[in-house]
């Protein structure tokens, strides 16, 4: 139980300034997640759900899930799109929620699309002292109860994307810099900081059109702190069904493999990532992607086709 806490402590400064933007391997499929100006961008009802184990073998380590669904809502002229997503996070004696919810405008404009969107979202934040055996029972810094507390948030974020070729974007998270503080006493409170992310990406066709290489790229930093992400997939597009499998390398923090097949828009998805720091290669991260996309474009003559713009 003290490894439990120890982790807990250790892990503290990422819970208040990261883990509500948790670092998902599958940085690429999430993108509605990490920017609101991505809500709705494909004529399509897009749902997906990750879960991410990490630091494998270690009590306490953060066990990670997040439910993200976005669909476009048609209008005279420009698109407009909406979007919901769930985070829960579990780390040590720690738990982080996170509902939000989220529109987005787009407009086209240079033979692409400028998007901006904003997402309003609600924090939960809770501590099961009660979990922990402390020797010092009587430490005042320490809860020995279970507490939580919440707070209101808000995300706003920009993006521009040229057909499927490329896009870049940034979104700016916790604008509020938010406190939330925990049970009734409200003796302990915990702070998020503002985050600026950072998103890029660009997609190469092969002469065989069945096949494209697929990259991209985030950082994000709270002005203290940062993280990097770079991926690239290879793509087989065989009609009824899709294939991927890449890497993913984060600066100073680690390297994966991403694996993945596409099924009548159901998209099933595998990572592992390795920590370059000395944890050991068994104690990475196991992360599992599940994704559904399908055609709701009004405007297109005949059935809707299940599609997976995800992987184009």
């Amino acid at each position: 139980m003290k490894r439990l806490l120890w982790i807990g402590m250790l892990l503290l400064t990422l819970t208040v300034r990261a883990q509500f933007d948790a670092a998902f391997t599958n940085t690429w499929a999430l993108q509605s997640y990490y920017n609101p100006a991505a809500a709705g961008l494909d004529s399509k009802l897009n749902v997906q759900g990750a879960y991410s184990l990490q630091m494998v073998g270690f009590e306490g380590a953060p066990k990670t899930m997040v439910i993200n669904a976005d669909m476009p809502l048609f209008f005279i002229g420009p698109k407009h799109g909406v979007g919901a997503a769930f985070l829960n996070d579990a780390i040590g004696a720690f738990t982080n929620k996170k509902i939000q919810l989220q529109y987005a405008f787009h407009q086209k404009l240079f033979g692409g699309r400028v998007s901006a969107g904003i997402r309003p979202a609600l924090l939960m934040v809770g501590f099961n002292g009660s979990d922990l055996d402390l020797n010092d029972s009587g430490d005042p810094a320490f809860a020995q109860n279970d507490i939580k507390g919440n707070a209101f948030d808000l995300d706003i974020g920009l993006r521009y994307t040229y057909k499927k070729l490329w896009y870049v974007g940034v979104s700016a998270t916790h604008l509020l810099g938010p406190t939330v503080t925990l049970g009734d006493e409200k003796t302990h409170e915990v702070t998020i900081d503002p985050t600026i992310m950072v998103q890029g990406g660009y997609t190469y066709t092969f002469r065989q059109p069945r096949y494209k290489l697929a990259t991209d790229a985030m950082v994000r930093s709270d002005l203290t702190n940062w993280r990097g992400d770079i991926n690239a997939r290879l793509m087989y597009d065989g009609n009824k069904h899709k294939l991927y499998g890449g890497l993913m390398y984060s600066p100073t923090i680690s390297v994966g493999l991403l694996l993945g097949f596409d099924f009548h828009g159901i998209n099933i998805g595998y990572s592992y990532e390795v920590y370059t720091g000395g944890i050991g290669a068994l104690n990475g991260t196991h992360e599992i992607l599940i994704g559904y996309q399908h055609d709701i474009d009004i405007t297109k003559k005949g059935k809707n086709l299940h599609k997976t713009v995800r992987l184009l």
